[in-house]
């Protein structure tokens, strides 16, 4: 395949590169080439360079063809599964595979081979989905919606778990499982929009939801109020400074680890108004290594310093000699906006009207090297208690994060005594229903 120049060179201020245009065509008409780079043409052009037909294979033999077929299909089958959802696809996979087997026993056993990964995977996904929705119908029953401050804590996370590495583990268990199930084709789903000079409407009219991309996000932000709700719940200061000690170790053995996301949701669980604003409890926890994880991941500079650190983790990973040593967990809400902007940066179609392929090598690359990271399989032991509270345990909603948070520590302007007062009354009438 073409290889891509570095992103920065291509594309000027408006993302695009005018010297393109002395592009050299090339033997297929419609594409074009610079420095031995395609660089642009139609959708036509493309699907004729890369699809078989009999002008490619003088004998039009389906023997002659029947590989090449087989092998496209193979190789979409086991990028693009969650394609072959929709029945549609999966019929018409099984009419083109009936035909390359028919009358050839080895083509035949490659097509059944073929067919059975396929339908492992999806029958494995039908049951993550499954046992994902239970999960969720669980925390919703659960939910704390807005309930008093109880004067016992009979379960928290120091209950459950007491050593970081053992829960950074855990977290590392939840993420690449998570991880495991998006397909390339959702961030296709969740960046796509109608192209106006596609005359095509049925193009985008019928796409997949993004499901497992929204699931993996959801869980970030349920993390995060874990945290938050660990740390607000204890009735004791002393308590509540330990959780929080607590937690800075286990975001630290998260990012020793190379799990970025688990590291960043506990951060921003503990940056939370609720939780920062305890500063009778803050003043007990020592802050300094908080302090540096918070530099790790400090927003400005666009991420330099997390952007670094995940450098550094990608090329440990690349030279590895151990699953553990392999782990890179992207944060993944960072990941979706560089994507999202180099996707609404840069123009799909080039003045010209043909396709701006330069400009899909790169979001290609992106997608690629997170679909390494996402097969990496984890090397922890997996403790189904810790695993079963962080999926499931309550957690409060942001009122009742003020409000156990009030009740920890009081009011401190008329502002936050308004506001307690008024989660009160809410709260009193909630369990008056009851």
């Amino acid at each position: 395949m073409p290889q891509t120049p570095p992103f920065p060179t291509m594309y000027g201020s408006n993302g695009y590169n005018k010297n393109l245009y002395k592009a050299k065509e090339e033997d297929y008409e419609g594409l074009y080439y610079h420095d031995n780079n395609l660089v642009s043409g139609s959708l036509e052009a493309l699907i004729e360079h890369l699809v078989p037909t009999v002008s490619y294979y003088p004998d039009a033999r389906v023997r002659k063809i029947a590989p090449k077929i087989l092998q496209l299909l193979t190789e979409w089958t086991e990028t693009f599964p969650y394609d072959f959802r929709d029945e549609r696809m999966m019929k018409s996979l099984k009419e083109l595979t009936h035909r390359l087997s028919t009358g050839d026993e080895l083509y035949r056993k490659a097509v059944q081979q073929m067919t059975q990964t396929l339908i492992r995977k999806l029958t494995t996904l039908s049951q993550y989905e499954e046992a994902l929705a239970k999960i969720n119908s669980s925390v919703t029953d659960r939910l704390t919606v807005l309930k008093t401050k109880p004067q016992s804590i009979q379960r928290d996370i120091l209950t459950i778990c007491s050593d970081p590495f053992t829960l950074a583990q855990q977290l590392t268990h939840i993420e690449l499982e998570r991880l495991s199930y998006i397909g390339p084709e959702e961030f296709i789903q969740a960046l796509v929009q109608k192209d106006p000079l596609d005359n095509d409407k049925r193009c985008f009219s019928d796409h997949k939801k993004a499901s497992n991309l929204e699931a993996y996000v959801e869980w970030f932000n349920r993390l995060s109020y874990l945290v938050a709700t660990e740390i607000c719940m204890p009735v004791k200061k002393k308590h509540r400074a330990r959780v929080i000690e607590f937690f800075i170790d286990v975001a630290r053995e998260c990012f020793n680890i190379g799990n970025f996301n688990s590291l960043m949701a506990i951060i921003t669980g503990m940056n939370m108004s609720p939780v920062s604003r305890l500063k009778k409890t803050w003043s007990k926890v020592k802050t300094a290594k908080f302090d540096i994880l918070e530099h790790q991941m400090d927003p400005s500079s666009n991420f330099y310093n997390y952007r670094t650190a995940l450098r550094g983790a990608t090329q440990r990973s690349i030279t590895a000699h151990s699953s553990r040593e392999k782990i890179v967990i992207p944060f993944f809400s960072l990941l979706i906006k560089d994507i999202y902007f180099l996707n609404e940066g840069c123009a799909s179609r080039l003045p010209n009207g043909q396709v701006n392929f330069e400009k899909f090598w790169e979001l290609a690359k992106q997608v690629m090297e997170f679909m390494t990271w996402k097969k990496v399989e984890c090397p922890f032991d997996r403790d189904r208690k810790i695993l079963q509270y962080l999926l499931t345990a309550p957690v409060f909603s942001e009122d009742a994060l003020y409000l156990a948070s009030y009740e920890s520590e009081g009011p401190e302007n008329n502002m936050e005594k308004d506001r307690w007062k008024s989660l009160r009354c809410v709260c009193d009438l909630i369990l008056q229903g009851c």
